[in-house]
C-alpha cells in the first residue's frame, strides 16, 4: 500500500497520519476542502519529513473532482478522514452532518469503486457505542450512539459493512478511536480548533497561553478516584502509527475488521489538568460546575485486539501528551493563524 489518499488528510489527526506514513516510505495525497483545517499543516509535514504532501482542495461530495482524482493519482487505498466532528454542533445542526460525513462517504465510495480502490481505513469513533454499560469496551459492546455525530460514524460503518457483505473484494480496517491528544514532538503540528474548543486537552492548553481565563470541570461528584469523569486518552502519534498498521493488514485481504484504539487506562479530568500543570509549570485555572447531560462516569477501552491483530499499542504517556501539547501550543498560541 504505497499510494495512500487521504480525506480530510489537512486536519489533526490527518496531518499527523501524514507524517507517520511519509516516514513509512508512502506516497500520499491528500484531498480536503479546508473547512476544519489549514494547509499551513502540510507545510509543516513537509518540515518535519523533508518530504512533500501532494494537496487537492476537493470537496469529497464532489463526484467529479473524486474521479478526476483518482485518476490522475491511482492510489493503493484511502484513509477517509473528512468528517465533521463536533458532538454539541451536531446536535444543533444535524442536516449539514449528515450531508457532509454521510453522503459525503456515499460519493466517496462511488468514485472507489469506480477507480477499482478497494481498500480503506475508515476513521470512526468509540462515540457509536454510546452509554457503555461496561468498561473497559471491548468492540463486542452494543452499538448505541446517542448523538448526530456519533450516528453518522455508525451509518458509515454500517454502509462499509454492508459494501463488504457484498462480495466485491474490498478490504476495509474500522478504526474506533477513543480520546486522541498531543502534537507531534516537534511543536510544528498540532490540534487547532476554528472555535471554542470541544475537547478537554486543547481547552486546558488555550487556558494555559492565555487565550482561556478558566476551565470548566463538570462535575466533581462522579463515583470515581476524584469525582471527575474518566476517559481512555490516546497521543495522536500512536494514532497516526496505527493507521499504517492498519495499511499493513490491508494488505493482507483481511476482509473487514474493526479495532478499539485506546491505551486501555482511563485518566481523570484533574489527572490531566496535573499533567497540563506539570508541563507548563504554572496552575491552570478552574472552577467546578455541575454535570453535562449525557456525561458518563468512565469510559475507556480495551484495545487488545488491536494489538494481537495489529501488532500495535499506544506507547506514549499522559505526560507525554501533555508535554507535546504543551510545546504546539506555547510556539503556536494562535494555532496556525
Amino acid at each position: 500500500m504505497k499510494k495512500v489518499l487521504l480525506t480530510g488528510g489537512a486536519g489533526y489527526i490527518g496531518s499527523h497520519t501524514c507524517v507517520s506514513l511519509l516516514e513509512s516510505g508512502c506516497e500520499v495525497l491528500v484531498v480536503d476542502n479546508l473547512c476544519n483545517s489549514s494547509a499551513v499543516a502540510l507545510e509543516r509535514v513537509k518540515a518535519i519529513t523533508g518530504r512533500a504532501v501532494m494537496f487537492e482542495k476537493v470537496d469529497m461530495r464532489d463526484r467529479a473532482e473524486l474521479d478526476r482524482v483518482f485518476k490522475t493519482f491511482a492510489p493503493d487505498a484511502v484513509i477517509h478522514f473528512a468528517c465533521l466532528k463536533a458532538v454539541g454542533e451536531s446536535t444543533t445542526d444535524p442536516l449539514t452532518y449528515y450531508a457532509n460525513n454521510v453522503a459525503g462517504s456515499v460519493v466517496l465510495f462511488e468514485a472507489m469503486e469506480a477507480a477499482g480502490v478497494k481498500n480503506i481505513v475508515f476513521s470512526s469513533s468509540a462515540t457509536v457505542y454510546g452509554d457503555p454499560e461496561t468498561v473497559p469496551v471491548t468492540e463486542a459492546a452494543a452499538i448505541c450512539p446517542c448523538n448526530p455525530y456519533g450516528r453518522t460514524k455508525r451509518m458509515i460503518e454500517e454502509m462499509l459493512e454492508d459494501i463488504h457483505a457484498a462480495g466485491k473484494g474490498w478490504n476495509i480496517a474500522i478504526l474506533r478511536y477513543f480520546n486522541p491528544v498531543g502534537a507531534h514532538a516537534s511543536g510544528l503540528i498540532g490540534e487547532d480548533p476554528r472555535d471554542v474548543p470541544n475537547n478537554l486537552a486543547p481547552y486546558i492548553a488555550q487556558v494555559a497561553v492565555g487565550r482561556r481565563q478558566q476551565l470548566n470541570v463538570y462535575g466533581d461528584d462522579y463515583p470515581t478516584k476524584d469525582g471527575t469523569g474518566v476517559r481512555d486518552y490516546i497521543h495522536v502519534c500512536d494514532l497516526a502509527e496505527a493507521h499504517v498498521k492498519a495499511l499493513e493488514k490491508l494488505a493482507q485481504n483481511p476482509g473487514l475488521v474493526t479495532y478499539n484504539l485506546g491505551t486501555g487506562t482511563g485518566h481523570s479530568v484533574l489527572e490531566v489538568v496535573a499533567a497540563f500543570e506539570r508541563a507548563c509549570g504554572r496552575p491552570i485555572a478552574r472552577t467546578v460546575t455541575g454535570r453535562r447531560a449525557g456525561d458518563v462516569a468512565e469510559y475507556y477501552a480495551d484495545p487488545s485486539r488491536a494489538e494481537k491483530e495489529l501488532g500495535w499499542k499506544a506507547r506514549r504517556t499522559l505526560d507525554d501528551m501533555a508535554a507535546d501539547t504543551w510545546r504546539w501550543q506555547s510556539g503556536n498560541p494562535e494555532g496556525y493563524r
